[in-house]
């Protein structure tokens, strides 16, 4: 039975809903009981807690404690159904959302009420080429990959023949040093002093170099000045060059260059972390140009107060991917209270309650921001708390907003282990097994490996055959 004739024959409101983050999900939740048909369609089946990707990608914890099953998390809703598809165009004349399934099949689903919250990506400043050397972390894909390349060199450092290609290894620049950035650059250093070292015998892992910077001039710039002073001075003193008023002008896979205060320079340095900037969804502008909207820079979407399309009451949008009057910021917090004003908006206009709404008002819970273990700052609602109880407050915020008993006392467990066992990291696994295939069997041809490698060397784009000189270090 197809789509179109189930809501036909059920012939109660349809509402389709794309994204199943914190905005999709939390609208879908506030639907619940709704004499309304609800459909959720993402390209993943999962709902991610992006706020923790950064402990996936340097080994603390494992993706499903942050990532659980989207049909999961909707199940007790009889009125929800979820979709694997990636939604390719929106016509909003004729109501409905064209998708398609993983193996192509295309997918139309109708609608009388549409919720779009398909969040954003990363935004490079004009300068796209530079994913390749510099990934980010939006998805489990990009954790899994810079958890490869993290760990992959120090590998790779463990067989380099140099002085000088050992510290090109071990040199990680993380580029921002917004929230996501510090807590990265945190754990690297973590990773490097008390994690590593005795793992290691050609090198010595708190040898590393880990660079912050940031165009900036304080490290976690919507902070209150208390905090970032204290963010800063705990970086500085876990060993990190923390570089303010410096940009990225150019990058490669073996360097990354900046300009700061004392002008141009080239950094050697293997491994770049990108967490300097968001882009929305491609989605945005599709519905900019057919609503006859406007984007801003970071192509965020304008919608009313009441997170409509101007003109289009039947079409929201919320997230990451719009901006307000008020400019709120990107954060989870925003995406999830739009997420329960829109549903409930929605419940009740299918009770028969057209009565305009009440503009939409963020309720601001605090922010907050890990610098290591032990180490956090955290502003809620005008307290500012640093060190152990910044560390305990964030500890419990996030805990409680993952989905999941399960899921939370896992994640409990494993940061309970990591700070009584020295940093334990249980979750190391890198996951490349290809690039050493050609050492074991040379018959096996070189194309078949290169994809695989590549998410370990970043100087190895797909295709590439490995150097002769390469495989030697493999083989040891």
């Amino acid at each position: 039975m197809s789509t179109a004739e189930h809501d036909e024959r059920q012939g109660r409101h349809k509402v389709v809903i794309v994204g199943g983050g914190f905005g999709g999900v939390q609208a879908a939740k506030a639907l619940k009981g709704a004499d309304v048909d609800v459909t959720i369609v993402d390209r993943t089946n999962h709902h991610l807690f992006q706020p923790l990707l950064y402990q996936v990608a340097t080994g603390i914890l494992s993706p499903g404690l942050i990532a659980p099953a989207l049909r999961r998390v909707l199940k007790k809703q009889s009125n929800v159904r979820t979709l694997l598809a990636e939604v390719g165009d929106i016509d909003l004349d004729a109501k409905v959302v064209h998708a398609a399934a993983p193996d192509g099949q295309r997918i139309a689903l109708p609608y009388d009420t549409l919720v779009v919250a398909a969040g954003a990506t990363h935004a490079y400043f004009g300068h796209p080429e530079w994913a390749e050397h510099a990934p980010g972390m939006k998805s489990i894909e990009d954790a899994r990959l810079l958890r490869s390349r993290i760990l992959g060199a120090y590998e790779l450092a463990e067989v380099a023949t140099t002085e000088e290609e050992k510290q090109a290894w071990m040199t990680f620049v993380v580029v921002g040093a917004g929230p996501t950035g510090v807590e990265l650059a945190g754990q690297l250093a973590e990773l490097a002093q008390y994690v590593l070292p005795r793992e290691y015998r050609s090198i010595d892992t708190r040898s590393a170099r880990i660079i912050l910077l940031d165009a900036a001039p304080a490290v976690l710039p919507p902070f209150a000045k208390k905090l970032q002073d204290y963010t800063r001075k705990t970086l500085e003193k876990k060993g990190i060059e923390v570089r303010l008023n410096t940009m990225a002008t150019d990058m490669d896979a073996d360097s990354i260059t900046v300009k700061g205060p004392n002008g141009e320079e080239r950094i050697v340095a293997r491994t770049k972390v990108w967490a300097a900037g968001v882009q929305a969804s491609p989605l945005a502008e599709l519905l900019a140009k057919a609503s006859g909207g406007e984007v801003d820079r970071a192509g965020r979407l304008a919608v009313d107060p009441d997170c409509s399309l101007p003109g289009r009451s039947d079409v929201f949008a919320i997230g990451d991917m719009v901006s307000t009057i008020d400019r709120l910021p990107g954060v989870a917090q925003v995406a999830m209270q739009q997420g329960t004003y829109v549903g409930k908006l929605i419940k009740a206009r299918a009770k028969g309650d057209d009565t305009t709404p009440a503009p939409f008002r963020y309720f601001d819970k605090g922010s907050m921001a890990t610098i290591g273990a032990r180490e956090a700052v955290a502003d809620v609602r005008g307290i500012k708390l640093t060190g152990w109880i910044g560390y305990f407050i964030w500890c419990y915020v996030h805990v409680m907003f993952l989905i999941g008993w399960g899921n939370r006392f896992g994640t409990l467990y494993n940061w309970l282990r990591s700070l009584r066992y020295a940093r334990y990291r249980g979750h190391r696994l890198i996951s490349v097994t290809a690039s050493y295939d050609k050492a074991v069997d040379p018959e096996k041809p070189l194309g078949a490996e290169t994809d695989e490698r590549a998410e370990l060397d970043p100087r190895v784009s797909p295709g590439t055959p490995p150097a002769p000189d390469e495989r030697p270090a493999a083989t040891a």
